[in-house]
């Protein structure tokens, strides 16, 4: 059966089942007959949306074993009974057992519809919360926020998915615009601290008078001005996470500080001799070359090696060409639901211009642009392409659009090359010749 919402009746007399039909029909109800609880238990697959209505006594299987199996498939599917002069108490034994209601022979077709039309409302409800659950899901997993098919985001997902719940620091290393506090974010949301804070700090937004104590916090009457105690960012994510971005720009004083603190896990606020423990995990981000810096005496290589127990490499979107479209059509459906529009189609242009940008501002950038193509604006300000090789770079998006085609059709057939290719209209030695040049998994 499709996907619709529709009714299923299980009736092995072709009168009545003539009958039910009829009634449904008139009613706009869209149904479906069968003679046997055999057939229907075919009919109904992993993706029926409708509901059943079956008589108890049928051949074969009886109607109380079809609630009973078709129940085991799936929970929240309405089954509605229809009983004849006698078998009360075998339909209200069917109900405990999760029968949504039952009716008993003769009945009127006012009767049927009603309780076609109110299973059906229930089913709807619980096929538009269970769709709901999933999107949460979908939104809280890794898949759901770190976007990307490309071999580097598989890659990059591993890893956060390895080191997330351990206690080992991390340096994000990536261009401005390519998703560090994503990231980092990430790596708090599914590590055993995520009840805790997550405080995030960018050492390139302060001046360097404030830097100390806004990172060590103060007592009161420490220096002018401080007329009160204020808590640090390191002491306020013990517990969590500390997350420092832009590193690479922490004055060096202040980088002896933070290695002490890293090392005897406890830190002394500005006008104050007490020590306060603090156990937090530090992420750090840069888009600098940390390495060549502490080489350069530019930033101290002792706290580099510190921060650096794992590294994580966040690619430039130009160098991951194949996740453009992905990522564009995911902000452009969050973008058309923040601003109360419908979702605008992707013009052949639009597509050619995605795919040929260099993308400076990384996703940051493509995100500002999905928003203006969702207003209706044009998505890039000025026409045509940029980039010093416009015909390599219409390969490229070639090359990705086919990729992104062929990596959603094996992906909606589980894999299964003969079903995708006949979804694609294309000769199966031909996608199986196209998997394999990409390196799509299958």
């Amino acid at each position: 059966m499709n996907n619709d919402l529709s009714v299923l009746i299980v009736e092995d007399d072709p009168h009545v089942l003539l009958g039910c039909q009829q009634a449904l029909t008139l009613e706009d109800i869209p149904c479906v007959g069968v003679g046997s609880a055999e057939e229907a238990l075919e009919r109904v697959g992993d993706n029926f949306a409708g509901i059943v209505i079956s008589d108890i006594r049928l051949p074969g299987i009886d109607g109380l074993e079809l609630l009973t199996r078709l129940k085991a498939r799936d929970r929240s599917l309405p089954v509605v009974l229809i009983t004849g002069h006698g078998d009360i108490s075998m339909a209200v034994g069917a109900m405990q057992k999760g029968a949504y209601d039952f009716m008993e022979k003769p009945f009127s077709p006012e009767r049927l519809v009603d309780v076609a039309r109110r299973a059906l409302e229930q089913r709807s409800l619980a096929r538009e919360v269970s769709s709901l659950r999933r999107q949460l899901a979908e939104r809280d997993s890794l898949e759901g926020r770190i976007i990307g098919r490309s071999p580097a985001m598989q890659n990059l997902r591993e890893l956060i998915a390895n080191v997330a719940d351990t206690s080992a620091n991390v340096l994000i290393e990536g261009e401005t615009g390519t998703g560090k506090e994503l990231v980092a974010r990430c790596l708090h949301d599914f590590s055993r601290r995520h009840t805790k804070q997550f405080v995030a700090l960018n050492c390139g937004g302060l001046p360097e008078n404030l830097f100390e104590s806004e990172i060590f916090g103060h007592e009161a009457n420490a220096f002018t001005g401080a007329g009160k105690r204020r808590i640090g960012k390191i002491e306020h994510a013990d517990g969590g996470t500390l997350f420092l971005d832009e590193v690479e720009s922490m004055p060096l004083p202040l980088q002896i500080k933070l290695l002490r603190v890293l090392q005897e896990r406890t830190l002394e606020r500005l006008g104050s001799n007490q020590s306060v423990a603090v156990d937090c995990r530090v992420i750090a981000a840069t888009k600098s070359d940390l390495d060549e810096s502490s080489k350069a005496g530019e930033f101290r290589s002792d706290l580099y090696y510190r921060l650096n127990v794992v590294t994580l490499e966040l690619p430039p979107l130009r160098e991951r060409r194949e996740d453009i479209l992905q990522l564009f059509e995911h902000f452009l459906q969050q973008s058309s639901l923040r601003f109360d529009r419908a979702v605008p189609e992707l013009d052949n242009q639009t597509l050619s211009n995605l795919m040929s940008h260099d993308w400076p501002g990384n996703v940051r950038e493509l995100r500002n642009v999905a928003e203006r193509f969702a207003l209706g604006l044009p998505a890039f300000k000025k026409t045509g392409v940029s980039g010093s090789n416009q015909g390599l770079a219409f390969a490229e998006a070639v090359e990705a659009f086919e990729r992104n085609l062929l990596s959603d059709a094996l992906q909606r057939s589980g894999g299964n090359l003969t079903q995708a290719s006949l979804e694609l209209g294309m000769a199966k030695t031909t996608l199986f010749d196209k998997v394999k040049k990409y390196g799509l998994s299958h």
